[in-house]
């Protein structure tokens, strides 16, 4: 995974459009997740849906991680913080998944830190707990 510089140049890294292969792939995690929520519907655990994921994903060919620790760099020190990526697609794309009635803003924000922290540009998260799974999907970008 490419890490963003951190210095000078730091602004021109996230000013640069995604690479154009990024929505070919988007279209295949949200595919899987469409296929994964019209099988099992809302109603079960975030647990339930990422293993099931990972099933499409794997049937698919898809390269990712799951539920990667995220470490946090703080004054020179990694500080073992707990911080666990659901998903991450091919080194490029965190999907981060939930299972919940209501969409709170700290889902976003918890999104936009681990993108943040890993200088990965594409993220979706995936709301399982809806009755249109286009409802529950929301693709953010840095």
């Amino acid at each position: 995974m490419e890490k963003p510089p951190r210095h000078q140049g730091t602004k021109d890294f996230w000013l640069q459009p995604l690479p154009p292969d990024l929505d070919p792939l988007s279209r295949v995690i949200v595919d899987s997740a469409f296929k994964v929520h019209k099988t099992l519907g809302p109603g079960l655990l975030e647990s339930v849906y990422e293993h099931c994921l990972c099933h499409e994903f794997r049937c698919r060919g898809v390269p990712f991680q799951s539920q990667l620790s995220l470490p946090v760099l703080y004054d020179g020190v990694s500080v073992e913080t707990g911080l666990r990526i659901d998903l991450i697609v091919d080194g490029r794309i965190i999907v981060e998944l939930k299972a919940t009635e209501v969409m709170h803003p700290i889902y976003t924000a918890q999104l936009l830190t681990y993108l943040k922290l890993t200088g990965i540009r594409l993220g979706l998260l995936i709301n399982f707990n809806v009755p249109l799974i286009r409802d529950g999907i929301r693709r953010i970008i840095l």
